[in-house]
């Protein structure tokens, strides 16, 4: 497995300072947030997109820090029922990786609204009451499946072999079973980008995830949740509060380790490797209480100490 950082966790710097301290930090590649939810501070798309030299000039910036580009992110929501510039963005962000050589983007399956008369997205997670079952219809039928029917479509042209799909809230794909049922019906150039801390608030288990998806797992965020046991017994983890109020909440993002224990992270590198995954290991902070830097820097030194980097060799002598 290979370590590296989520730009946006370094938001607040210039491309330069975030470059160089994922290189001083040890990590071995940066993915690159390129739109949606993020403001991109640094990649401009337009900027890119068709410039030959603009890309060998962004390229250079990480060849001299021997660093990768482990990926493009357009993390938002794609299916949006009132800004089509999320999906429109994305089109773009699959065709400046193609051109960039980079075959894995980031991003999310997109949450449409309930009918085609509404204009706010919908997250269905309930079967009851029986209309439920109406808008979950619509958005799949008439939605989901059509638009990355066209999307994988575009990756491919691209060259793009990788779309992973974030495992999120609010999202028509957000769990095992739903990355499955859009694969199945769009097929495998869509893949799962595992980010545990969502599962955790979601109430499923990252380590058995890892091992269900199997070669589904096409990237992986390292993010860790605090599960908050004294505000859960009353509030559940149904949360909507402020994500600046970690007291009040009943989860939130925290730096690895400060959730989930090294031991945890160990075993969840583990069950990836069973799983079949040998990829990367991308950092994405998110803790509103810990500096950015400082919460990059230990979370890099917990994962140097349990992620499997080297090939296995074992061998059972004959005798």
């Amino acid at each position: 497995m290979k370590l590296g950082i989520v730009s946006d966790s370094l938001g607040a710097m210039s491309f330069g300072e975030m470059m160089d301290h994922a290189a001083r930090m040890g990590v071995s590649g940066v993915e690159v947030n390129a739109c949606g939810w993020s403001a991109a501070p640094h990649c401009k798309i337009d900027d890119l997109l068709g410039d030959a030299k603009a890309q060998r000039a962004f390229q250079a910036e990480f060849d001299k820090r021997g660093l990768e580009i482990i990926s493009f992110n357009a993390n938002g929501n794609p299916l949006h029922p009132t800004d089509p510039k999320q999906g429109e963005d994305l089109r773009k962000t699959i065709r400046l990786a193609g051109e960039m050589g980079v075959k894995t983007v980031c991003t999310m399956s997109g949450l449409p609204a309930g009918s085609a008369d509404d204009t706010m997205p919908n997250w269905v997670v309930s079967s009851w009451p029986p209309e439920t079952q109406d808008i979950l219809r619509y958005q799949w039928e008439e939605k989901l499946i059509p638009f990355w029917t066209e999307i994988v479509a575009l990756a491919k042209e691209h060259g793009v072999e990788k779309l992973a799909l974030e495992l999120h809230g609010n999202q028509c794909v957000y769990n095992v079973p739903s990355l499955f049922k859009l694969r199945q019906a769009v097929g495998p150039v869509i893949g799962a980008n595992l980010d545990p801390s969502h599962l955790f608030w979601m109430g499923a288990d990252p380590l058995i995830a890892a091992e269900a998806f199997g070669g589904a797992v096409y990237h992986v965020h390292a993010k860790d949740t605090l599960l908050n046991a004294s505000v859960q017994a009353t509030t559940s983890l149904l949360e909507n509060g402020s994500l600046m109020d970690v007291p009040a909440r009943s989860w939130s993002y925290v730096t690895l380790g400060f959730g989930h224990g090294e031991e945890w992270w160990r075993q969840f590198c583990y069950r990836l490797r069973m799983g079949g995954y040998d990829g990367w290991l991308s950092i994405e902070h998110e803790d509103v209480l810990l500096n950015s830097l400082e919460g990059l820097e230990k979370s890099v030194a917990l994962l140097q100490g349990v992620m499997p980097s080297a090939p296995a060799d074992f061998k059972p002598q004959e005798i």
